[in-house]
């Protein structure tokens, strides 16, 4: 009996022990709970209670220069999301393969997101009504509501497809801008983004309209570009046209600038690609190796595609160049452009030891002045006066005119010129510099250059943008053009204007001339690299002389057709032709 009683004593002392055990455990835990894990839990509730995602804002639109055609829009897509939370453990399954059905996504990959222990998780993006209508349907048939959200979206399209890609640029899949104006501008053109929240009950449906919250997106800015459409298509037709025509088989690129604001009115690098489609690569051999392909060749391939040649590329500009020099020399008052007899061509020219030939050393151009050494593209005219001019005032007039440093064009990716530095330069680099061989510039730098000459010796700076529109407001922000420093003066720019307008009448650039109108310009040919064989072929000028309007360069790189590779015989009669249609376009009254 007394043993009896022992045991009892025992197993409620045990029992004591194991329920004050269980309590101080319980007390620990609701401890941890409350004090250490408490803002998790709180963020774990509000997940239940609260479901809230973000609806993308409206991507501004991007117009051309009359700011009525859209170069770039977004339109209203659906994207799909889960609240996975939300979604009962016996739909996870069903709901993952419906979602996968529907949307042609892979079943792992959806039923990994539906079961994730998140608040949200997105499905697919941007797809259009269709798709989402026949999830809709789904969710009626099977009774399935809670966990699924059908949001408004956006994605951006281009109407014109390759128009002007090079310039526009594209977005990605969150539309961010990923080049050209698009990434450029991207913060002006990205709009704020709203929110819908609404408050769930126990099992995670919705409680009324009173538990929601809607928070709307603000549309990005517009922009109104300098780029004509209408001039754009017209470059690029005569840019495909004549790279196909004279198998230039590293393309080219055109650039038409205003030179009394600095607006481009068309840039163009050819081949174009489709800015609706950018990640298909637009050379057809490519293509057919494409599969073949690792990640890095093809974002090499991708990366050349996109790349605006006419801002990111360099090359030798040749006898073009000669306009600097003709400008720093009248300028300087070392040279006069119709002193008959003034220099002398032997067919070449010997400078430190080194003989270096006229491009016609077989023929000689004899006496000349320095009009007719220009039309004549004469290369010891130009070399004299180099010599002449001395390297640290050359040097100051490629500083005046740009040439070492960037021209600040509102486009991602220019590159800067590749000059010997000045300590460097002795007397046959600087005379290799006075005809355009022996460095390398830019194509914008180039237009940037005889738009100068043509605004009466002032520099100005070239842009693409000219008004950025808050849609919300109607706001108009102008960007003002910005004009730096007289490079030279009104009397030299008009001097210079003349003599190339002889190039055009009566020198290498005849086959630039419109029919009534005083066209100026020079044409250029030099080598693509040393010792490689290739060339490049160009055409630089003003339209009309008298009263500048339009200022053009035409590169084409490395023309291999029957019509050789020369300035005034391949790159001139792209340009005559351009100009003839843009001047037409444009209504300019005849000068003679």
């Amino acid at each position: 009996m007394r043993s009896s009683n022992l045991d009892s004593k025992k197993r409620m002392i045990f029992i004591l022990i194991v329920v004050t055990l269980i309590w101080i455990v319980l007390c620990i835990r609701v401890g941890i709970i409350q004090f250490v894990e408490g803002e998790k839990w709180k963020a774990k509730s509000e997940e239940q209670q609260y479901a809230s995602r973000s609806i993308t804002a409206s991507r501004g639109t991007i117009y051309d220069a009359s700011g009525k055609i859209v170069l770039a829009k977004s339109s209203t897509v659906q994207t799909v999301t889960v609240n996975p939370v939300n979604i009962s453990k016996e739909n996870k399954e069903k709901v993952a393969k419906a979602l996968s059905e529907i949307f042609e996504l892979d079943y792992e990959k959806v039923l990994k997101k539906v079961k994730r222990n998140s608040s949200i998780e997105t499905i697919i993006k941007r797809v259009d009504k269709n798709k989402t209508d026949n999830l809709r349907i789904w969710m009626e048939q099977n009774d399935i509501y809670t966990g699924i959200n059908i949001d408004e979206d956006t994605k951006r399209y281009y109407p014109y497809s390759t128009l002007a890609s090079h310039i526009i640029g594209f977005v990605g899949s969150d539309n961010q801008g990923l080049d050209g104006v698009e990434a450029k501008y991207d913060k002006v053109l990205t709009g704020d983004n709203g929110s819908i929240s609404k408050m769930l009950d126990a099992k995670g449906n919705s409680i009324g309209d009173t538990g929601e919250s809607y928070e709307n997106p603000n549309q990005g800015n517009n922009l109104v570009l300098t780029i004509d459409m209408n001039i754009q298509a017209i470059v690029e037709k005569h840019l495909e046209e004549a790279c196909i025509d004279n198998v230039c088989t590293d393309g080219g690129n055109v650039i038409i600038m205003d030179p009394r604001n600095g607006d481009i009115l068309a840039m163009a690098t050819y081949p174009f690609y489709d800015l609706n489609d950018p990640y298909t690569i637009n050379n057809e051999e490519v293509q057919n190796i494409w599969s073949e392909l690792d990640s890095s060749q093809k974002s090499t391939y991708l990366q050349g595609m996109w790349r605006n040649k006419a801002i990111a590329d360099t090359y030798e500009p040749g006898s073009t160049f000669k306009l600097v020099t003709s400008s720093a020399a009248i300028e300087e008052k070392i040279a006069d452009p119709d002193r008959k007899g003034a220099y002398n061509c032997s067919g070449s020219i010997e400078i430190a030891g080194t003989r270096i030939k006229c491009w016609r050393y077989y023929r000689p151009h004899g006496s000349q002045s320095l009009r007719e050494g220009l039309m004549n593209s004469c290369n010891p005219v130009f070399i004299g006066l180099g010599q002449k001019i001395g390297v640290p005032k050359y040097y100051e007039y490629l500083r005046k005119f740009g040439f070492l440093d960037k021209t600040g064009i509102d486009l991602s990716g220019e590159a800067n010129s590749i000059f010997l530095k000045e300590e460097k330069v002795g007397p046959v680099e600087l005379a290799t510099i006075s005809f355009g061989q022996r460095f390398e510039v830019t194509p914008i730098q180039m237009i940037t250059m005889v738009s100068t000459i043509a605004n009466k010796g002032l520099y100005v700076k070239p842009r693409v943008v000219k008004q950025i529109i808050n849609p919300q407001t109607e706001e108009v922000t102008e960007i003002e053009p910005v004009y730096k420093n007289q490079v030279i003066s009104e009397e030299t720019a008009e001097n210079v204007l003349s003599m190339m307008t002889s190039v055009v009448s009566e020198g290498t650039g005849k086959n630039a001339r419109v029919q009534g109108y005083n066209v100026g310009g020079k044409t250029g040919t030099s080598e693509d690299g040393v010792n490689t064989g290739k060339y490049v072929t160009s055409f630089i000028g003003v339209a009309p002389t008298d009263k500048p309007r339009l200022c053009i360069l035409v590169t084409l790189y490395n023309p291999t057709g029957q019509s050789g590779h020369q300035g005034g015989t391949v790159a001139a009669p792209v340009a005559g032709k351009i100009l003839n249609e843009v001047i037409s376009y444009l209504e300019i009254e005849p000068t003679n």
